[in-house]
């Protein structure tokens, strides 16, 4: 199962014999171990799995986890809930697959929020992890005018890997020519972060993925140039984009550091 979206990072798991699957029906020879992709997955498909009696390694992220048994446990309260998220992100279809059906519904954006209708009185919310910060900020508002007694998730769901890129991204844009974000096309944070360039001041911002050419032309034009990563894409494909600006331009880099990451997390327990 995808552990990530990176094309860089899916090919380099295939030419080491790892196979891609969305379901595990597609699975030929059930004696495989499988890994759970780090967006989460549904809860039928673990059991599922024990059915199979295969051996699996759930490597969610525990930021997605964390929203996973937040919603477990509204729904055991007795409310009705709302995820902020894209449909088929596979997160969002994770998240959704915690709880039986009918009982969280998804709202995209402030058009569906002004829209959204429910007969239940005790009502919560809960994020996409990979969200902008931004994005979710005005959805949110609009639900708590229409829903004044809406209940707020304990603590910020938005990944602080999103979180930090974005509020870096902020913080440089406006001095830049041109932004690079360095991540692939199916990324929901790394496309937010090209977005997140251009509303704070640089309209030349652009997604390199696994097909982009490099524009040389326009960075020959240019004096200063942001690059950021989405949070999927590994550090090589940040130092390869940067070895190429070398090879043809005198460079100089400064590095922007907004905060110190320090989290770390546990490796799964069937991998120790």
């Amino acid at each position: 199962h995808e552990i990530v979206h990176n094309k860089f990072v899916v090919d380099d798991l295939k030419s080491k014999g790892a196979i891609f699957v969305e379901e595990l029906e597609e699975i030929k020879d059930k004696s495989r171990p499988v890994i759970f992709s780090a967006h989460g997955v549904p809860k039928k498909i673990p059991e599922d799995a024990k059915d199979y009696n295969m051996t699996y390694i759930d490597a969610t992220c525990p930021l997605v986890s964390k929203v996973h048994r937040e919603a477990e446990n509204l729904h055991k309260n007795g409310y009705h809930l709302i995820l902020i998220g894209h449909q088929n992100h596979p997160e969002v279809i994770g998240t959704m697959g915690q709880l039986p059906k009918g009982s969280i519904d998804l709202i995209q954006n402030e058009n569906e929020a002004k829209k959204y209708s429910t007969k239940n009185k005790k009502i919560s919310y809960v994020t996409q992890t990979t969200l902008s910060v931004d994005d979710t900020k005005d959805i949110i508002e609009i639900l708590k005018k229409r829903f004044p007694n809406i209940k707020e998730p304990a603590k910020e769901d938005i990944c602080y890997a999103t979180t930090n890129r974005q509020m870096a991204v902020k913080n440089i844009a406006r001095k830049c020519d041109l932004f690079f974000v360095i991540g692939s096309r199916n990324s929901s944070n790394s496309v937010r972060l090209v977005e997140v360039a251009k509303k704070s001041g640089c309209s030349n911002s652009q997604l390199i993925h696994s097909q982009s050419k490099i524009p040389f032309d326009l960075i020959q034009n240019s004096n200063t140039i942001g690059i950021s990563s989405g949070a999927s894409a590994p550090e090589i494909l940040v130092n390869n984009f940067i070895n190429e600006l070398k090879n043809r331009f005198t460079v100089s880099i400064d590095e922007v550091e907004i905060i110190k990451e320090n989290v770390v997390f546990k490796v799964p327990k069937k991998l120790n």
